[in-house]
């Protein structure tokens, strides 16, 4: 049984804010939205595998030496919408009380994650605004070493590829055991996606039907096994995905082969 632990998805809703007068508003509401539900719900759907789902902040505010413990006790890590600032910046870089206290540096996240795929550690990148290079270059993933174990190579300009209409995936490799049992024929369309190119030492299995771009691409790196999805497993690019009969089949196939599986 592999242990899934997935970071992202989560947000804090603030609002509907109304705007009184000139010199004051106030947010009615505040609400805290697990949009990562249907992915756990799917990959704990064959009993196989185990999943625990964290927001990004979670991740962002880790002490040093937690990411590790984490890195040490899953066999998959799943990135969905969190953006190079989460690895790269630390809460304490901004606490003014510790300047000239101490030498403020931590473990370098990026660092240990590359070195946890690489010793065999499944990693999962998943699409989204602040996903890939993301909107206005946000996602920043591609700026980063996390460049040596993606499957797919980012842009160096917004890649975000949205329409009214949806996409759906068409396959590439329909023999590849991701796809055991789906038939992205059936798959409802997704609101957008992330734009990525091809990566010479990995395979794309899906692309985007007219559209040409991966869709789904995986790769091996050092002992480890890594996948890419470039659109989002949850609303709002999802909100459709996510009731897809073969949703849940889907993402078990991904933890399978991530996990080592055929």
């Amino acid at each position: 049984m592999a242990k899934v632990y997935y970071i992202g998805d989560w947000a804090v809703q603030l609002g509907p804010i109304y705007a009184e007068t000139s010199f004051n508003h106030a947010a009615k509401g505040l609400d805290l939205v697990n949009y990562g539900k249907w992915l756990v719900q799917a990959v704990e759907s064959s009993g196989r595998h185990q999943i625990v789902s964290v927001p990004t902040w979670d991740f962002y505010n880790m002490a040093p030496g937690e990411y590790e413990k984490v890195l040490e006790a899953y066999d998959i890590i799943v990135f969905s919408d969190v953006e190079a600032k989460n690895f790269q910046l630390h809460p304490q870089f901004f606490d003014r009380r510790l300047f000239g206290t101490q030498l403020l540096t931590f473990p370098d996240r990026v660092r240990l994650t590359v070195e946890a795929a690489e010793s065999g550690k499944g990693m999962m990148f998943l699409g989204g605004w602040l996903s890939f290079n993301g909107e206005m270059g946000k996602g920043g993933w591609g700026r980063t070493g996390l460049r040596r174990i993606l499957p797919c190579e980012c842009l160096e300009v917004e890649d975000l590829r949205e329409s009214t209409e949806g996409f759906t995936a068409e396959p590439a490799d329909p023999d590849h055991p991701l796809l055991r049992g789906i038939d992205l024929a059936t798959m409802p369309p997704v609101l957008g996606f992330n734009r990525v190119h091809p990566r010479q030492d990995c395979q794309v299995i899906a692309t985007w039907k007219g559209e040409g771009d991966p869709a789904i691409t995986v790769g091996r790196h050092g002992r480890g096994r890594t996948l890419a999805y470039t659109s989002d497993p949850a609303p709002h690019w999802g909100c459709n995905f996510v009731f897809w009969q073969q949703y849940a089949q889907l993402w078990t196939n991904a933890c399978d082969w991530l996990a080592g599986g055929n």
